[in-house]
């Protein structure tokens, strides 16, 4: 494994905790708490390492700057910008929600899942497809 491989590790990574998102939401409308809880602190783990392996990423190489023109970098800076505002957002929301989760202040819990669900979610999948556009597109 080398450092140009950490781009593909971060997709992967977002990929995982939408992924464990998207069960997680599942198995609480289905009630079913402990895996409901198993899911998202895997979600909650991926996005860490994420973290970790992203900054790691950027501290040693810097920046990648998008290589399309046109609409296509319109696009891809909309997402861009969209995705880096919102992920901003995500570590204290994930925080705050786990933390009343587990210490049983359910409905505290359920107010702050509502916004934090939705943006968590969205920048999972918007790191994909940056990185997607970024990395594996031809232009």
């Amino acid at each position: 494994m080398s450092i140009t491989d950490l781009p593909t590790i971060n997709a992967v990574l977002s990929s995982t905790s939408a992924l464990f998102l998207i069960l997680g939401y599942r198995y609480i409308r289905f009630r079913k708490i402990e895996k409901h809880r198993i899911c998202m602190v895997v979600a909650f783990c991926c996005s860490v390492l994420f973290l970790i392996s992203y900054l790691t990423y950027h501290y040693l190489t810097g920046s990648r700057h998008f290589p399309g023109t046109g609409t296509a970098r319109t696009i891809y800076l909309a997402i861009l910008l969209t995705h880096t505002v919102l992920a901003a957002a995500v570590p204290p929301l994930a925080i705050v929600s786990l933390y009343r989760g587990f210490k049983g202040q359910y409905v505290k819990h359920r107010k702050i899942a509502r916004w934090a669900f939705p943006i968590w979610f969205y920048v999972s999948v918007t790191g994909v497809v940056v990185y997607w556009m970024l990395y594996r597109m031809v232009w």
